[in-house]
């Protein structure tokens, strides 16, 4: 049976382990404990402060519910205004877009025009030479 046995050397926690264990130890424990007193302090106050609040509550509760309004008033505003500046500024953007782009867009509207003038001059000087040429063929039949 002993020949089964392995041996392991059996190795202990490194001195930086020890160290954080040490420190982290009493650390821990005083985070608890304030912990616990933070949690004894607020239910000392709650038990104290319950009679208080009871008494007050038909003040306290519309109090709190126009406060709570009040706030939500003053964020939607600045929602509203921010919203309105932005708008503003998309459209101030838009309206410099168009005006940097308005000389192209009247060259190109000038050459469209001269084109539909020309085509249209020369569609009437054709119809004015078919007309013409009917006219000759009128006179000889």
């Amino acid at each position: 049976m002993e020949a089964a046995k392995v041996l392991i050397p059996e190795k202990g926690p490194t001195a930086t382990q020890a160290l954080t264990v040490a420190i982290m130890f009493p650390l821990g424990g005083l985070l608890l404990t304030v912990a616990g007193l933070t949690l004894t302090g607020s239910v000392i106050g709650l038990v104290v402060l319950a009679p208080v609040f009871l008494l007050f509550s038909p003040v306290l509760v519309p109090a709190a519910l126009l406060m709570a309004l009040a706030v939500a008033g003053f964020l939607a505003s600045g929602a509203f205004g921010l919203t309105g500046l932005s708008s503003l500024g998309y459209t101030l953007k838009q309206a410099m877009g168009v005006v940097q782009r308005a000389p192209e867009q009247i060259d190109y509207g000038k050459r469209r025009m001269a084109e539909a003038a020309g085509q249209m001059g020369q569609k009437t000087k054709d119809v004015g030479q078919a007309v013409q040429s009917r006219a000759e063929e009128a006179k000889r039949t």
